[in-house]
């Protein structure tokens, strides 16, 4: 769904009829009847749901279509792929010894036994080394992220990223890295970084918009029980953000084992 009207009432329905089938976690697909009382309780005309596209398809089909794609992506596409920290253990593993890197491998912020490496962050950082034959990289920026024009700042960004290619400064392509392998709940601070990524991907299109500069920006996550067991509500967020064009790509647990090294030879044809 694009941004604008499509998007207000993908997330209006989102909030006033739920993500989720109530008592079993299942994704929802709302019906007409359930929209158009939710709608009218708050003061909207349920008749719009019914107005026709520019393309002719009324709005409410359009809606149904968007709905039932977004849930069969999460069920087809996304719930496959996520790991839990014994499969992203064993990924990394064998990753690692295959591949013999020399880029950094961080460890996480947990404490005693849940003390390990960040596994996806390492993930990233070894097959980005592998594809990018040389090229610099920044796995751990340190900095907010600057474009520049002619040397004059054009833009630097609120919140530093989790990585940059080739570098902070006049970035090609920057990710965030969400994974919660031992996060028990889903609390605030996991919600949160869904919407700092709104807010990244709200500054780069702005940027994109604005001064015509493309900045392609990744959103990487995992931890089965997280996101698909505890939030299923944002992952449906994420998807909306990703339709919305606030996001370029998003990828999901052992996806990048494949669709990493494709993007980083992209990013690597298109350096000077």
């Amino acid at each position: 769904m694009a941004a604008g009207w499509r998007g207000a009432f993908v997330r209006l329905i989102g909030q006033e009829c739920g993500y989720t089938k109530r008592g079993s976690n299942e994704l929802l697909v709302p019906s007409h009847d359930a929209v158009e009382k939710k709608i009218e309780k708050i003061g909207i005309t349920p008749a719009c749901l019914d107005v026709p596209l520019p393309c002719g398809i009324k709005t409410w089909d359009k809606l149904v279509e968007y709905f039932t794609y977004r849930a069969d992506l999460l069920r087809n596409v996304v719930e496959p792929n996520l790991m839990d920290a014994t499969q992203a253990k064993k990924e990394f593993t064998a990753v690692k010894k295959k591949l013999k890197p020399k880029c950094p491998l961080p460890m996480n912020k947990q404490k005693g036994k849940m003390r390990t490496p960040a596994y996806l962050t390492c993930l990233v950082n070894m097959l980005i080394e592998a594809a990018a034959n040389g090229q610099a990289c920044d796995y751990d920026p340190r900095a907010l992220t600057t474009v520049m024009r002619d040397g004059v700042p054009l833009r630097t960004f609120a919140r530093r990223m989790d990585g940059a290619f080739p570098s902070v400064l006049n970035p090609l392509a920057v990710w965030e890295i969400k994974e919660y392998y031992y996060t028990t709940t889903f609390g605030s601070r996991v919600a949160d970084g869904v919407y700092e990524t709104l807010l990244d991907g709200m500054e780069v299109d702005e940027l994109a918009v604005s001064e015509n500069v493309e900045v392609l920006h990744y959103l990487i996550i995992d931890a089965r029980y997280t996101w698909w067991d505890c939030g299923k509500s944002y992952l449906c967020r994420i998807i909306d953000m990703l339709h919305m064009g606030y996001v370029d790509e998003v990828l999901v647990g052992r996806e990048i084992l494949t669709r990493l090294p494709i993007l980083v030879n992209e990013w690597c044809k298109k350096m000077p």
